[in-house]
């Protein structure tokens, strides 16, 4: 069996249990505030780091393009509170603007 293999059999067995443990802790400590807050904001960070990850990076290259301006289009959208097909469409412009502009 190639170490590939293994790693593969590991990972697989570490995620399972990991998933196990998840359904098997007591309710009671998942209706504590502190931890319900935390969990609330989870997905918010992963999104946001795999925002930023995508907007400015390239392969393995920091880079600042024409995503950046989608991106500050798209907060101020949000700050305005404006809705969400607007914060689409508005980022989605100004991304396509900038890098037509692009020389």
């Amino acid at each position: 069996m190639s170490s590939q293999w293994i790693a593969v059999i590991v990972t697989s067995l570490l995620c399972y249990s990991l998933k196990f443990i998840g359904h098997a802790i007591p309710e009671i400590w998942l209706a504590h505030p502190r931890v319900q807050r935390i969990t609330n904001l989870i997905p918010i960070v992963l999104l946001s780091a795999l925002v930023a990850m995508q907007a400015f990076t390239a392969k393995t290259k920091f880079m600042v393009d024409h995503r950046l301006a989608g991106i500050t289009v798209a907060i101020a959208a949000l700050t305005a509170k404006l809705p969400f097909p607007v914060v689409v469409v508005g980022a989605m412009a100004a991304s396509a603007i900038v890098y037509r502009l692009k020389f």
